[in-house]
């Protein structure tokens, strides 16, 4: 039994030694070097001219020239009518099968987490169901806030930001048909129970969302709450979500370039361009 322990030790030592910390793998240099080429692409968002594109990537034109013949014929470039580099059709493929696989909730789950706890306030995820924008997660903040918002809430066209910023964004037909369902949403009821009726300066405001690309309600329509709300798009260029934050009046600032949008706006800017809205992304950040 001795000898047997024996002759295993040196088996066990080896096993151990295969499974100790990975050594780095061997890549290929050039391949890495033509990923750099793409990288730069994509960074730019727009098509770019050979010499651009090569500065960009950090390498000499001449250098550059055999790896984006490569990439044409492999289909991950093509050129436009100009002559610049853009996206060939392998890429657009690979693209959209990254896009089927994302989960826009669960991609956006950990940017609520970490916007309630840079603000130290309340922050909301919501998406647009079948009756209108729906609460679909909720990260309260640490200090106790009278907020109204729970996991479900569907929320008003008209008097919520969050509602808002969904209408903003809506075709006129189906705006019409959601708000011909008030009555069951949150602040969508009038003084005398009927849906709540527009006011005159709805469509102004719906504008003013579109082109500045976030809303806010000041204490209305929970008095003593404040909540700013912006729109989070997706690769056919509609608003997939609306994330929002949510304190106490007066203890944060709502203005444009106050710290607490700038977050917001941050947040939604990297979840848009990860949801490929490279376009909504581009005007966003103008």
């Amino acid at each position: 039994m001795s000898a047997t322990r024996n002759r295993s030790e040196p088996k066990v030592e080896s096993e151990a030694m295969e499974s100790g910390p990975a050594k780095p793998q061997r890549g290929i240099q050039a391949l890495e070097s033509t990923g750099m080429l793409l990288e730069a692409l994509v960074a730019a968002g727009r098509p770019l001219p050979l010499n651009v594109l090569a500065r960009e990537a950090g390498m000499a034109a001449a250098k550059a020239h055999p790896h984006l013949v490569s990439l044409q014929r492999a289909g991950l470039l093509s050129r436009d009518e100009n002559g610049n580099f853009e996206a060939g059709a392998l890429s657009l493929d690979l693209g959209l099968m990254a896009l089927q696989r994302l989960s826009p909730t669960g991609e956006a789950e950990p940017e609520i987490l970490a916007l309630a706890q840079a603000t130290g306030l309340s922050a909301a995820m919501a998406v647009l169901g079948p009756v209108g924008p729906t609460v679909v997660r909720l990260e309260e903040a640490m200090r106790p806030q009278h907020v109204s918002l729970r996991i479900g809430t569907v929320l008003s066209l008209v008097n919520t930001a969050i509602g808002r910023t969904f209408a903003a964004f809506l075709p006129g037909a189906v705006l019409d048909g959601l708000l011909a369902q008030e009555p069951v949403r949150m602040a969508g009821l009038g003084a005398e129970g009927r849906a709540a009726k527009a006011p005159a300066d709805y469509s102004a405001r719906l504008s003013a969302i579109r082109e500045q690309q976030f809303d806010t309600a000041l204490s209305n329509p929970v008095p003593g709450i404040d909540t700013i709300a912006v729109p989070v798009f997706d690769h056919t260029g509609e608003v997939t979500l609306v994330l929002a934050l949510m304190g106490s009046t007066g203890s944060f600032e709502t203005a444009l370039d106050a710290a607490p949008l700038q977050t917001l706006r941050a947040a939604a800017h990297r979840l848009s361009w990860r949801f490929g809205a490279v376009g909504r992304v581009d005007e966003a950040s103008a």
